[in-house]
């Protein structure tokens, strides 16, 4: 699969559809699109799903997007990375910023992988739309402070999103309609990536009420590949979207996504990528 880099840490454009990539493709980089003429369908993560005029959605880092037309289409993109959200912050902040935006990744790679992200209220769909209008008027004029206030607009409709996928958790439980074994298993491993013991076959056989024997040959019946094959491509994932947008070491990757040091790192990147190391992937990709 395809795969494209952000050129800078934050770009903004309005334009048609026609005039954008080759379709899909796997982004690293967060991106929110808000459909401003035309219909067709979206493809994210191998799933479709249609959309119209006025519809709004955010892409994470590690998703596969695609658009098709069913009639002429213009949209405004949005695309960021962890380093834009984390300049002219202390180290406080930046800490702060970056667990949350963590938090969203999983949360919407989990949805846009099984489900669509809907916006229920009709008043968060005005002020998402009212604050990405905000977005262009900034960006065009670039007056002082523009980044500042480009931050805090893109936090402010990142919020609104985070809840109405909260909300829609809530709303699934209250009617009692049970998630499907696996979605709940895929999201765990996503929330424990960086817990490699929670992430062992007996663990999760507990977790999960399995037999340790039957875990292994369920997910890969459900999911086409092993769980071990999973994890380590899920964390390479990680892996390339960390070495591209933030600022943190080889050495500060490892610890937060659980190798046992830099050489594991290194080792496992090289045999995932062709023997590139994570310093040559950082400098390319830059």
């Amino acid at each position: 699969m395809k795969q494209k880099m952000l050129q800078r840490s934050f770009e903004l454009y309005v334009a048609d559809m026609e005039l954008w990539y080759a379709r899909p493709l796997i982004y690293h980089f967060f991106e929110i699109v808000q459909i401003l003429e035309g219909d067709g369908v979206r493809e994210v993560n191998q799933n479709r799903y249609p959309y119209s005029k006025g519809s709004i959605f955010l892409f994470t880092p590690l998703d596969c997007r695609g658009f098709e037309m069913n009639s002429p289409t213009r949209f405004c993109s949005i695309r960021f990375s962890e380093v834009f959200l984390s300049k002219c912050k202390n180290g406080q902040e930046r800490e702060r910023i970056t667990q949350w935006l963590r938090q969203l990744e999983h949360i919407f790679y989990h949805h846009n992988r099984f489900e669509r992200v809907l916006i229920k209220q009709e008043t968060d769909c005005q002020m998402i739309a009212t604050l990405i209008g905000h977005m262009v008027q900034e960006f065009e004029a670039q007056q002082p402070y523009y980044e500042e206030n480009l931050q805090h607009f893109i936090t402010l409709v990142l919020n609104i999103l985070a809840r109405n996928v909260a909300e829609s958790k809530v709303t699934v439980a209250a009617e009692s309609q049970p998630e499907p074994l696996i979605n709940r298993m895929l999201l765990y491993v996503h929330e424990n990536i960086r817990h490699p013991e929670k992430l062992r076959i007996s663990h999760l056989a507990g977790h999960f009420n399995l037999s340790a024997n039957y875990v292994g040959e369920y997910f890969r019946k459900l999911t086409g590949e092993s769980l071990q094959q999973y994890i380590i491509q899920y964390k390479m994932q990680l892996v390339q979207h960390r070495l591209t947008n933030s600022t943190l070491t080889i050495s500060q990757i490892a610890d937060e996504l659980g190798f046992s040091d830099e050489s594991h790192l290194n080792r496992q990147f090289r045999k995932h990528s062709g023997g590139v190391s994570p310093v040559a992937f950082r400098k390319n990709a830059k």
